[in-house]
Order: structure tokens, then sequence, then C-alpha cells
């Protein structure tokens, strides 16, 4: 099959437009911020406390954790809960068998979940759960509808409810954090997540600014070589 020049171009033009298709859109704008070392930090707090009880991330070393600003020392001290090695990779003990008995599904990895659904729909997600009397767990999502997870961070909300007529959540019952706190939370966790989705992204934008002026620069001395290479030439 021959495809002409003309359509290549078009798809080419149409991959970056394709590439963030699948990146929902859901109203909320997650605090990313991959500078902010002690958010990024009390989020791998939040994240190993409480996600990775269920939840594994096999493609995030712990020692990773040393690139959002904390010691090897600190990591051990803090973050090591269960007798981990620095270098293993943030694995669950829950068996994936026992974990679809009581769920329903294998909760899955996370160690690329912001790439796969976007920043802004992990922060939504994580504000996003109220009562539902319909479902196993007594939980539903705005965001993910009939979701298997059950609110792990009831405590720290509090309970919502899903007004029909207006279509928005409506907190009835308040949790040890009021709901900007929850917000801030919740925005460290998904900044975390961000982050473990992409360790190197800042390594790889830093090096990609000097290759760029490094190219910059060879650019101008390519033409003036050419220039005079040919300055005598009519």
């Amino acid at each position: 099959m021959k495809i002409s020049m003309k359509k290549l171009i078009l798809v080419f033009a149409f991959l970056p437009t394709l590439a963030f298709a699948t990146e929902v859109k859901i109203g909320v704008t997650a605090p990313i911020d991959a500078s902010d070392y002690a958010s990024l930090q009390r989020g791998a707090r939040t994240f190993i406390n409480n996600c990775l009880n269920c939840h594994s991330a096999n493609y995030m070393r712990y020692n990773r954790l040393k690139d959002i600003g904390l010691t090897e020392q600190q990591i051990k001290d803090n973050l090591l809960l269960a007798g981990e090695k620095l270098g293993d990779p943030m694995t669950v003990a829950m068996n994936p068998k026992d974990a679809k008995k009581w769920f329903g599904v294998a909760p899955p990895d996370l160690s690329v979940e912001v790439r796969a659904r976007g920043a802004d729909w992990v922060y939504a997600y994580m504000r996003g759960f109220y009562r539902d009397s319909t479902t196993p767990t007594g939980w539903n999502n705005v965001v993910y509808d009939k979701v298997a997870m059950p609110h792990v961070l009831q405590e720290l909300q509090g309970e919502q409810v899903l007004n029909h007529e207006t279509h928005k959540l409506e907190l009835v019952k308040p949790g040890k954090l009021n709901p900007s706190e929850y917000n801030a939370f919740v925005g460290d966790l998904t900044n975390f997540m961000a982050f473990m989705a992409e360790p190197a992204k800042q390594q790889r934008q830093k090096l990609g600014i000097w290759a760029l002026l490094f190219l910059g620069i060879l650019l101008v001395l390519v033409v003036k070589l050419k220039k005079e290479y040919w300055k005598d030439i009519k």
C-alpha cells in the first residue's frame, strides 16, 4: 500500500493532538510543582503510609526519593516501614488474588498512573468520593463511577454525598481536615505521584536546555564556516 507524502505529513501533524487526547479534562487543576521538595516529601509520606498498603509502585525505588531532597538515613528512618532495602522497588505484600476476592479487582500498580490518566484526573479522583449505598463498599466516585476502591482517606476528608439535583458534592460529616487542608493534602500526594511517574523529568528538561544551547552555538559556527568556505566562489 502506497501512502502519499501529503497523508504522512497530516499524520505527523496530528500526532501531538492524539497523544494528549487521552488526558481527561475534569474541571480542576492539580497543584503540580516538581521543584517543591517539601510538597513532594509530604506526598511521599502519604503515598507510603496510605496507598502502598494495597497498591504497588513497582517502577519506583526508594532510593529515588533522594531526588526530592531526602537523605538515605531519612528514607531508612521514616519510609522503610517493613524492612525493605534502600534499592528495593515499592512493592506491596497484598496477594493479588486476595485483593481481587475482597475488592472485585486487584488494585492497579500506581507507578505511572499520572502519565496514564493525567494529574488533574488523579487530583479530582482523590477528592471525589461520596457515600453510595448501592455499591459493595458503600462508596462511589464522581470521576470513576462504580469504583471498587473504598475511601481510604475518609477519616481525613469526612463523608460527602452527591446532590443529584445540582450534581455537586456536599460535605455532610466533616473529617479531621477542613476542605482546604484536605485539598492541599491530596495535592501533595498527586504532586508526588506525578514525580514518581517521571522521576527524571526535571533532569531531562535541564539537559534539554543545555542541548538546545549547544546546538544553537554549533549552528552559528557552522554558518560562519560555510560562509568562509564559499566566500571566494561566485
